[in-house]
């Protein structure tokens, strides 16, 4: 019987994906995992849409540490209400994004558009959370938002013809940093650079608009997980062709940090969800509002605490927090530094 008074720790849980990475997120986990596995699923009830890998069964949902036959999604239906209050659903997803390529070019529907298109009441905005160190290896990058001018027309021409280059052309290009924030709002296309690594906060879907057949390292992609089931024209639904200047678009959607306490600081609070780093050197308590939550352990060692019962956890340790623990307390060993995520408001 699974103790849910308690945070729940969580296995290790890579994922495969249409590009190469991970060489950082197997340096954390002290794991070898191969180069398509570069993304880790963090306290998911969501599974991985990875078209030829459909006979892995539910691949991409969490399992618990201590019983990888129960998972999180298993736990939540059988303690709703110990473990999410009044809400119906956990309705966000955390990730850890490694990459050593450039992502394909692409984009993800809004509500509105997930409800039209896929029946889905969550579209996929998402959040990136750089976590980049100085000088570790090439400067990190991303492309966001359309640049004014780009019509529909143009953008599937350009598609047509698999003019990559005129692609990217289209869109702007950002160097990142390690504390950087990103939003990338449903509708707005993207891609993540070589070398990112990241923490995604996003809706709880895996609807993924493609528009390179190719990955930069050569793999084929697959018609379908390029236009998810829609077509090759009906995938253009899913962009938001108003195009801003570089000024406008690094405005509204690199989200400046908040000061929450001394050891707290927030990285991002929307409706859609929230996250927020939390550094422990010494003792911290910390007060949880009737909500549930996800942590993650970026570096450190030490105990977490709740009532009688601790814990050890350190670097690259995933828990999902019910909404029925009302106080967490952190003692580190080597100083923590963690990132808590919540869900919709």
């Amino acid at each position: 019987m699974v103790n849910i008074e308690f945070p729940i720790k969580l296995a290790k849980n890579r994922v495969w994906r249409t590009y190469q990475g991970g060489a950082k997120l197997n340096d954390l986990q002290n794991r070898n995992d191969d180069i398509y596995f570069p993304e880790e699923w963090i306290a998911s009830t969501v599974v991985a849409r990875n078209v030829g890998r459909e006979h892995i069964q539910n691949e991409g949902l969490s399992v618990l540490e201590a019983n990888e036959n129960i998972s999180l999604k298993d736990i939540i239906e059988q303690n709703h209400t110990q473990c999410l209050g009044d809400k119906s659903n956990m309705g966000v997803l955390v990730k850890i994004i490694d990459s050593s390529e450039r992502l394909t070019i692409q984009v993800h529907p809004d509500k509105t558009k997930a409800m039209e298109l896929f029946s889905s009441e969550y579209g996929k905005t998402e959040s990136w959370y750089i976590l980049n160190k100085p000088n570790e290896g090439k400067q990190p990058y991303i492309y966001l938002g359309f640049k004014e001018g780009v019509t529909r027309e143009h953008w599937k021409h350009l598609f047509d013809t698999q003019n990559i280059e005129g692609m990217l052309e289209c869109l702007h290009k950002f160097d990142v940093k390690e504390g950087d924030t990103v939003l990338i709002e449903g509708g707005i296309p993207h891609a993540i650079g070589e070398n990112c690594f990241l923490l995604e906060t996003q809706e709880p879907t895996d609807y993924t608009i493609r528009v390179e057949k190719t990955t930069p390292a050569g793999l084929t992609i697959a018609d379908s997980m390029c236009h998810q089931g829609l077509g090759f024209d009906k995938m253009f639904d899913c962009f938001n062709y108003d195009g801003k200047s570089r000024q406008e678009t690094y405005d509204k959607w690199f989200i400046k940090p908040t000061n929450i306490s001394e050891e707290i600081t927030g990285i991002i609070d929307i409706p859609f969800f929230g996250a927020q780093k939390i550094e422990v050197d010494g003792n911290l308590k910390l007060n949880l509002n009737d909500e549930f939550s996800v942590l993650y352990v970026l570096e450190g060692e030490g105990e977490l605490k709740v009532g009688d019962k601790v814990e050890k956890i350190s670097a690259s340790d995933q828990l999902f927090v019910p909404s029925i623990i009302k106080e967490l307390e952190f003692n580190s060993t080597t100083p923590l530094k963690i990132v808590q995520c919540f869900g919709p408001k």
